[in-house]
């Protein structure tokens, strides 16, 4: 193997190792992330005892991951801004705002999602009709 090629493989096993400690960071750091991931948790064993088809599932992880998206965003640009701004400042505080409500949206229809995908067969499964 050449040494460009194992240069490469060793570029991409350091990116996947930052992007893993990125995703520490913010499990570490981030107390609604805890959240995020208890209900993403209970999500999943809901949808395993409901048996959902496989469209369900498709829907609810690209729901579960515009979350997690959306979390490590807004931890990011905190980050950006506290090392740039570390005196408060109103557009300091907008772009923390608004990074936090993108957070608060994405979880607000992730909830809609959950309703509407885990509601009814629950329903079912709960009170049989």
């Amino acid at each position: 193997m050449s040494i460009e090629k194992r240069s490469e493989i060793y570029n991409r096993a350091k990116s996947f190792q930052y992007a893993f400690e990125g995703w520490w960071f913010v499990l570490r750091t981030q107390h609604n992330a805890w959240i995020h991931a208890l209900v993403t948790l209970a999500v999943v064993a809901l949808g395993l005892w409901l048996g959902l088809p496989l469209r369900d599932w498709a829907v609810l992880i690209l729901t579960f991951m515009a979350v997690w998206m959306a979390e490590f965003m807004n931890t990011a640009i905190e980050a950006v801004v506290d090392m740039t701004m570390p005196d408060i400042h109103p557009l300091a505080k907008v772009a923390k705002d608004v990074a936090a409500a993108a957070v608060l949206l994405g979880a607000l229809g992730a909830v809609l999602v959950g309703l509407l995908l885990l509601g009814p067969p629950l329903w079912v499964r709960l009170f049989g009709a």
